[in-house]
């Protein structure tokens, strides 16, 4: 049959089905191949923090959502356009994020009595008209997959294992995208394996052919290119680019990376991608817990490396005293805190942004540490890079939080030239005759470094006060009155050496949005789309969260209403409110979800209406 040709700018995509199914894997090709083809692509994977939760559960549903665009995209999509669902309980899950109108494309295999039971539905809805408001199309994937394989010598478990493969197979040509990635990537997963090799091959052309000839599929979509700024673009996931800034870090400040971290979910792949970097000189230690980690990483600064260490909300908790050893050594050190839902074990696969009171406050004594937020999976990288400068530059530990959504979630990475990133240099101290361990700079108040070994330059530190200049042990109240106000003076000091806040539209007037982190795509595609409209607001995203821009406080001033859209119960605003004494608006969601783009239009709306 003759198919139709329609042009979108834009379409959000979301696999799932039961943790086994593969949607990380069919999510994760799609918007590959969608990078590959010059779209601008967002993504969300959503999974149980299972291993393998039990199949056909409501609670078991893990998927993969992908947002890509001819324009430039923040976030992974409001709402669906197109759902595969592999079984009952993942449409049940999902059916409610899925505009109406848009396409459900539903695997039979998966709606049998069992499927419909454990979904607890009572009549099968893709017979019973209560999907009236969708186009739905039906089709048994699994015998499709069996009819492709026929000839093959394959167990029946990884026959019906590729349906997820069929099912990208139709998405890429609904969405006329080229499956020459998919395939190359096939043959390095599979090369050793020709059977496994040769039947995801066939059942990934099987499901293409499907949806061409099938009159199940009238119509193929198409999305061009985006217009990014030229340069060199790969898809990138906030953990990859934690774990590329560490090691190109260490090469600019021609330094050593270290990276000792325990496996957490879901910062673990952060220390996945490091142990791969060993041709760069990277050297790594999966510790036994996560106190090892980041005493080991201690170890490695005392020696000279840049050192780091990876964690999540648990994670951070049994670091803190840790934390304090290296605020009171001052030694450089980058702590990367991918945040997740809490408290205790919480939500383990879940993004939230409840780890800033914690990375503000939390640690014994007064042990005040610089504390930077990246925007983007793609800003991950630059801050991490900005982490690094902080770190050495000061003699300090620095916290940088992420969390899940930026994590593991993907955004086009334009990769940078070596000399457009900040000077990293160290310069360790070398003279004997003018070393003492805590004789700072006059002007960051950062103390020297010196490595271990170094003739005549033999020194101790601790846990233990020290002696200003000397080093010595000192239980002097005066002395520690002043260690005490130097370190907090070295940290506030950075407020002179990072760039002030921008606030965007008005620059004075009714309302300013304050965002910080991830909600950075939700809030800023709200504020392009409420600006459009002709309303006035502001927006200032703030990236150092502890020192605090310079000229925030003045800003305030401007503005007599502010509102923070945060992942949390307020922990930026109550910051604010105590710092700057004045009362702040906050939209709060703490869900186990990103935030959403039509949330902030709803909020903001709803003051806008007020103010009037």
């Amino acid at each position: 049959m003759e198919k139709k040709v329609e042009k979108l700018d834009r379409v959000t995509i979301r696999f799932a089905g039961d943790s086994g199914d593969g949607m990380q894997l069919s999510g994760t090709q799609f918007s590959n191949t969608s990078g590959t083809m010059g779209n601008d692509v967002n993504t969300f994977p959503d999974y149980p923090s299972e291993i393998r939760a039990p199949e056909g559960t409501l609670y078991g549903v893990s998927a993969y959502q992908i947002q890509f665009s001819s324009t430039r995209i923040h976030t992974y999509g409001d709402r669906i356009d197109v759902l595969v669902a592999m079984n009952a309980s993942s449409l049940k899950v999902n059916l409610p994020k899925v505009r109406k109108g848009g396409l459900i494309i539903a695997n039979t295999a998966g709606f049998g009595k069992k499927n419909l039971e454990l979904a607890k539905y009572e009549t099968n809805p893709l017979d019973d008209g209560s999907l009236k408001d969708y186009k739905v199309v039906s089709l048994d994937m699994v015998s499709e997959v069996r009819e492709a394989l026929k000839g093959l010598e394959l167990s029946p478990k990884n026959v019906d294992r590729s349906k997820n493969i069929f099912a990208l197979g139709i998405t890429y040509w609904l969405f006329d995208r080229e499956m020459n990635s998919t395939e190359k990537w096939l043959q390095t997963k599979f090369g050793k394996k020709p059977a496994l090799y040769e039947s995801n091959k066939r059942v990934l052309q099987a499901g293409y052919e499907y949806a061409k000839n099938s009159d199940l599929f009238p119509v193929q979509y198409k999305i061009e290119d985006a217009k990014l700024e030229k340069g060199i673009y790969r898809n990138i996931t906030g953990n990859e680019a934690c774990a590329i800034g560490l090691t190109v870090g260490a090469k600019k400040a021609n330094l050593p990376l270290f990276l000792g971290s325990y496996p957490i979910t879901p910062a673990t792949e952060i220390l996945h991608w490091i142990s791969g970097y060993k041709k760069y000189g990277v050297k790594h230690l999966q510790a036994e817990d996560e106190i090892a980690g980041i005493s080991s990483a201690i170890g490695a600064s005392f020696a000279g490396y840049l050192a780091a260490t990876t964690t999540s909300g648990p994670g951070l908790s049994l670091k803190v005293e840790a934390i304090g050893l290296a605020v009171i050594l001052e030694l450089p050190l980058v702590i990367i805190d991918v945040q997740r839902g809490g408290p205790s074990t919480g939500l383990p696969t879940k993004p939230e942004q409840s780890d800033l009171l914690m990375a503000m406050y939390g640690r014994h004594g007064e042990a005040p540490v610089p504390i930077v937020a990246a925007r983007s999976a793609a800003d991950c990288f630059y801050q991490t890079i900005e982490a690094i400068r902080i770190a050495l530059k000061y003699m300090t530990p620095v916290i940088l939080l992420t969390d899940g959504y930026l994590a593991q979630g993907t955004s086009p990475f334009k990769v940078p030239k070596i000399d457009e990133l900040p000077d990293l240099s160290v310069k360790f101290w070398t003279d004997p005759k003018t070393f003492q361990p805590y004789k700072r700079d006059p002007v960051t108040l950062a103390r020297p470094w010196a490595v271990p070994g170094t003739q005549g330059l033999e020194h101790r530190i601790g846990g233990l006060e020290k002696e200003d200049l000397t080093g010595l042990v000192s239980q002097d109240p005066l002395n520690h009155q002043k260690m005490v106000n130097l370190r907090a003076a070295k940290i506030e000091g950075i407020v002179n050496d990072i760039p002030p806040a921008v606030v965007e539209g008005e620059q004075e007037g009714d309302l300013l949005v304050i965002g910080w982190g991830g909600t950075y795509g939700a809030i800023t595609d709200a504020y392009n789309q409420l600006r459009s409209e002709g309303k006035k607001l502001s927006y200032c995203h703030l990236v150092h969260l502890n020192p605090l821009p310079s000229n925030l406080g003045d800003i305030l001033k401007r503005f007599k209403r502010v509102l923070v859209p945060e992942l949390n119960s307020g922990q930026l605003r109550t910051l604010l409110q105590a710092k700057y004494l004045r009362p702040i608006l906050g939209l709060n969601k703490v869900q186990g979800l990103p935030l959403k783009s039509d949330e902030v239009e709803d909020k903001i709306n709803e003051l806008l209406e007020e103010g009037k």
